[in-house]
This record gives structure tokens, C-alpha cells and sequence, in this order.
């Protein structure tokens, strides 16, 4: 019996109360699982101490070596032994846990870094020489002067020296380096009036900067854009758009890339609940919901999203690395994110992102040359106008067999090119046009475009009339759990605008009276175990309405320009003027780029001309 169940034993266990140090050390196996929690806690603590210059220096990953140092108010030096206690904060008075305003609050960071590591703290507060006190294993040293100007020095060395087990867990130090960085960066997004310094100093010296941002300057968007455009990079700045959003006491600030600026993997997300870092599904579900209908489901979405509400609606208590929070109405947030998204998204109307042109122009290989002897100016638009005119007879015996087409343009030259997409000046392979601004050439695909054009009208149209429902014969009836069911049918009335009727059936089943008649002959039961997987792990569903869209997709597909097919210059520019007015026509319904604008220096850089 024993050898299957070897924790059932013939005497009774004994009770025992574990020692001060075996508590540390478990409680801290909470807090600090590597490197990079240990300089998350300690860069909080500078920031909460009101720090506008934050400096980390680490060594070997930081497993020899961590040390914040930060201008922030300081400490006096009757309080440095209360600071390491166990449960000691100043963030809050233990009153009311749903009112917290500071990044730490639970007291437990200090006291957790020096049960596994040797920690040194040294500070000095305004009106108080500077101290220092010493904590290695769980054992507190006395306090001693020591020389600073003002601000906090915590040194941890060593982690994980009296839990050695623990650093057989620690992966490479570049990779806990690089997990330093991303928690350092993520801080800096959320503030972005601080400087932040990270430095390599293994192998002892001045070591090596890896990163640095300097505080920014200007109102929350200037500063926050300037401070994304730093870590995210440039191209992120380039081709982002600006959100501001509000519902039900909930704000959403922040930038949200342009579909066509995306990546395979979502490694570029970034969410924050009242400044404070997190990793939540539901939020990344309402995410990637707001982009469902413009990216595959290969392509992931590039977003710094800041969520700002009281903290009476959000409980942060959730788990020790306060990495998780839990909303008191997560419905309106995720309606927020989503709506939120959705909205901007087609205020961007036709726009894309311009790392599609420089991806392109990358495309291009020009034909080497030698050294450049003379080069011919640029002629003027007069001179160009006179020279295409005596050489329009040359080009008389062009005819629609040409795969490349010119076709005459009725309106002024003005009217047509100075409109965002131009004036369309031929058709390429009976599938791109070429169409000519102000500033360069824009290489629009037919197909792609008018596909979106299309699908948009559809969208529309639904909206206008709502989906139809189709009622079945005899309902469908799908057994579930109880709590499933009352999940369910909480979000009935979610379902039903979108043709989907269900009611409880006693229990634990529910009665499927009608299914979207645009679906067709539907696996009513399929149907409903995705919408309510998906209920259950990002708290609300667009399974639906994304195979609804995916029919409506597949119909613009069959609907629009086919490749192959040549277009007259009414045409060509008809498109154009409809894609300048039609909101997400910047991309097709699979992400894909609809058009390529490349500017006219650009073109000229391929051939030598500047």
C-alpha cells in the first residue's frame, strides 16, 4: 500500500513551526524566481521613492551581482533595519489593500533578497547622514555610516548563495541578461520623465552600457511617444497610431501599431494597468481581438497600451510579482481595448506602414556602375511636359497586347496627383497599377484592394441590416457543467445580435434555438464549445463573429477584381479615390499590404541620380 501511496505512513505527522529563516527563504522563492525579479522589485522601490535617474550595473547575468542605484528621497538611518523586516513598507498603512497608488506595497522585496543573496543597503535621506546596513542569509548587520550625497545604493551579491539549488535553474547569463533588460524597458515605458541606465560590469571595470534612455520631456503623448520611439525603435514611431480612449471610468492611452506593421511572434506587446507592467490574457485577448480583422493568424499585432482607472476597480494583490491584476468588470475593459483598437484602426483609413517601401526599395538590385562622371540635373516639370510631348508619337504602336498599358488621363494632371494615392498612370501585368503623387509612384495590387473595398461594403451592409438568424427545426441541446452553462448564458445577450439564440435547458444544457443563417448548415454543439472556451480564457468570445467575417471574406474574394483583368484610367483611378475613403484599405483581409508608395528621391537613389 505503501510503495503506491508513499505519503500515507503508519504514525502520525507531526506538526512543526518552520524558523524565521526557512520563512524567508520560502516566501522569497515567491518573489524573486531570477535575476531579472530581483532588479524588477529593486528599480520599483526607486521609482516609488520619487528616483529620476535609475542606474543598474549587474555582473554575469546578475547572479553575482545587482546594484541599483537611484537620487530618489532616501532613507534615515533609523529606518534601514525596519526596511529589511519582513512586511515593512511605507506604500501603504494596511487599511485598505484596493487603494494602492505605488508600484510595491506588500514589504517583502528587501527582506526576500537578503534571505538568498548578500544584500548591502546604503542611503541618505535630506536632513540625515548617510548609512549603511549589511544582510546575508536572513542575518542583519548593524548600521554604519557611510559617505553619499543623497538617493539609495542597494548592492545584492551572490543571489541564491544560501538556496544553491536554485541557481541550477538559472538559465545562461546572457539569456538572464537579456530578461533584465526587458523588465528595465518595460519600466522605462511606464515612466517615461525618469532616466534609466543598465550596465554589464562582469568582469569588474566601468563594463559595458546595453542600455539608456534619458528623461523626456513635453505633455504625456510627446513624452511617451519619444520614449517608445527609443526602446520599440523608430520604425515603431513611424508607422504607429496614437490612442486615446474612454469608457466607464477606464482611459486607454498609448500607440498601437499599423496592421501592416507586424510581427510573427508577440514579442512587442506591452500592456500597463496604472503604470504597472503586466502580463494578462485577457487584456492580450482583447488585443488581438481588436486586430482580428485585418491580420492572419500568423501575424501579431505591436502595441504599448497604458489602462488607467481608479484602483478601487482593479485588484493588484493578486500574486506576489504583482504581474497579474484582476479587473472588477473585465467586460468594459476588454470592450474598451477592443473598441478602442477597432476605431483608431479605421481612422487610419488607407494608410500603411512604411517599412513596406523600404522593404521593396531592399528588393531592388540596380545594375553596378563605375565611377560617376557627370551627372544630369533634374529637369523641371515645364521641361519634363515638353519632352513627353515629342515623344508621345514614338509610343503610338504600344497596344493592349503590352502587358504594361499607359492609358490616357481625362482630368488635370494637379487634380489627380495630388491626392494621397495619385493618378493611375498604367497597368503592370494586368494585376499593379502604377499611379503617380505628388512626391513618388504608388504600385497599388487590384486584386488585394479592391478585395478589402469589397469586403468593408459587406461589413457595412450587415451592420445596416443585422445578421440573420436562422431558427432549426428542432433545437439543438448541449450538455455542459453547470458553471459552464451560467457562463454561457451570461453572455447570451452578447450572442444574439449575431444570430446566435440560447436559453437554458435545465442543469447543466442549453437549447441552441437559432445559428447565424449566413453560416449555413453549422455544428450548432462545435459552435458552442469554442465560444465558450474562449469565454473561459480571455473572458469574452469573437469566434463567432470571426466565422461570420470569414464568410463575408471568402464572398469579397470571389467578388472583386480578379488578377488578369485589365482596367480602363476611369477605373484604375476610381479605385484609387474609393481605397482614399474606405477606412483599413491599406491591407488586404489576410495583413497583406494593398499598395506601395515609394517616394521619388528614393527612386532616384537607385539610379544614381543623388
Amino acid at each position: 500500500m505503501n510503495e503506491h501511496a508513499p505519503h500515507i505512513g503508519h504514525s502520525a505527522p507531526v506538526i512543526r513551526q518552520l524558523d524565521e529563516a526557512a520563512i524567508n527563504r520560502i516566501a522569497a522563492g515567491e518573489v524573486v524566481e531570477r535575476p531579472a525579479s530581483a532588479v524588477k522589485e529593486l528599480v520599483e522601490n526607486a521609482i516609488d521613492a520619487g528616483a529620476r535617474r535609475i542606474t543598474v550595473e549587474i555582473a554575469d547575468g546578475g547572479k553575482t551581482l545587482i546594484r541599483v542605484s537611484d537620487d530618489g528621497c532616501g532613507m534615515a538611518p533609523d529606518d534601514l533595519p525596519l526596511a529589511l523586516a519582513r512586511h515593512a513598507t511605507s506604500k501603504i498603512d494596511g487599511s485598505d489593500l484596493l487603494n494602492i497608488h505605488s508600484f510595491g506595497f506588500r514589504g517583502e522585496a528587501l527582506a526576500s533578497l537578503g534571505a538568498v543573496g548578500r544584500l548591502t543597503v546604503t542611503s541618505r535621506a535630506a536632513g540625515h547622514d548617510g548609512a549603511e546596513i549589511a544582510v546575508s542569509g536572513g542575518k542583519v548587520g548593524a548600521v554604519r555610516p557611510a559617505a553619499l550625497n543623497g538617493g539609495t545604493i542597494i548592492t545584492l551579491r551572490d543571489l541564491f548563495h544560501a538556496t544553491p539549488a536554485r541557481l541550477k535553474f538559472m538559465r545562461t547569463d546572457r539569456a538572464e541578461a537579456q530578461a533584465i533588460g526587458d523588465v528595465i524597458k518595460r519600466l522605462a515605458m511606464a515612466e517615461p520623465q525618469v532616466s534609466f541606465t543598465l550596465r554589464d560590469v562582469s568582469g569588474g571595470g566601468e563594463g559595458r552600457q546595453t542600455f539608456r534612455v534619458d528623461a523626456e520631456t513635453g505633455d504625456l503623448f510627446d513624452a511617451l511617444h519619444a520614449r517608445l520611439a527609443r526602446i520599440i525603435g523608430r520604425d515603431f514611431a513611424d508607422n504607429s497610431m496614437r490612442i486615446d480612449a474612454e469608457r466607464d471610468g477606464f482611459h486607454m492611452t498609448g500607440c498601437a501599431g499599423l496592421p501592416t506593421y507586424s510581427r510573427g511572434a508577440a514579442v512587442a506587446q506591452f500592456l500597463f494597468v496604472n503604470g504597472r507592467p503586466v502580463r494578462d490574457r485577457m487584456l492580450i485577448g482583447a488585443l488581438r481581438a481588436g486586430y482580428m480583422d485585418v491580420l492572419s493568424r500568423d501575424r501579431h499585432p505591436v502595441a504599448a497600451l497604458f489602462i488607467d482607472c481608479a484602483p478601487t476597480l482593479v485588484d493588484v494583490n493578486v500574486h506576489p510579482a504583482k504581474s497579474e491584476v484582476r479587473f472588477r468588470d473585465p467586460g468594459t475593459v476588454r470592450g474598451l481595448i477592443v473598441s478602442g483598437l477597432r476605431h483608431t484602426l479605421a481612422e487610419a483609413g488607407h494608410r500603411a506602414s512604411s517599412t513596406v517601401a523600404a522593404g521593396t526599395l531592399g528588393a531592388f538590385t540596380p545594375e553596378p556602375t563605375g565611377a560617376r562622371v557627370y551627372q544630369m540635373d533634374r529637369p523641371s516639370a515645364q521641361a519634363r511636359a515638353a519632352s513627353y510631348a515629342a515623344q508621345a508619337p514614338g509610343f503610338s504602336e504600344m497596344q493592349s497586347s503590352y502587358s504594361a498599358r499607359a492609358e490616357p488621363e481625362p482630368q488635370p494632371e494637379a487634380a489627380q496627383t495630388s491626392a494621397p494615392l495619385g493618378a493611375a498612370r498604367a497597368q503592370v501585368h494586368e494585376n499593379y497599377i502604377i499611379a503617380q503623387t505628388d512626391e513618388g509612384i504608388v504600385i497599388v495590387d487590384q486584386h488585394a484592394a479592391h478585395e478589402r473595398l469589397v469586403y468593408e461594403r459587406l461589413k457595412r451592409q450587415m451592420d445596416e441590416r443585422g445578421i440573420a438568424a436562422q431558427a432549426l427545426l428542432i433545437p439543438e441541446i448541449v450538455d455542459l457543467s453547470e458553471a459552464d452553462c451560467a457562463t454561457l448564458c451570461d453572455a447570451a445577450a452578447e450572442l444574439a445580435p449575431l444570430g446566435l439564440s440560447i436559453e437554458p435547458f435545465g442543469g447543466g444544457a442549453i437549447a441552441v434555438r437559432e445559428t447565424p443563417a449566413i453560416l449555413g448548415n453549422v455544428d450548432a454543439r462545435a459552435l458552442i464549445l469554442d465560444v465558450l472556451d474562449e469565454l473561459t480564457d480571455q473572458g469574452g468570445s469573437d469566434t463567432l463573429r470571426a466565422r461570420i467575417d470569414a464568410i463575408l471574406s471568402r464572398m469579397s474574394c470571389h467578388g472583386s477584381i480578379r488578377s488578369g483583368r485589365r482596367m480602363q484610367a476611369d477605373e484604375m483611378n476610381a479605385l484609387l479615390r474609393e481605397m482614399e475613403a474606405t477606412p483599413l484599405s491599406g491591407q488586404c483581409n489576410h495583413g497583406r499590404p494593398t499598395y506601395v508608395a515609394l517616394k521619388l528621391s528614393d527612386i532616384e537613389r537607385l539610379f544614381g541620380r543623388s
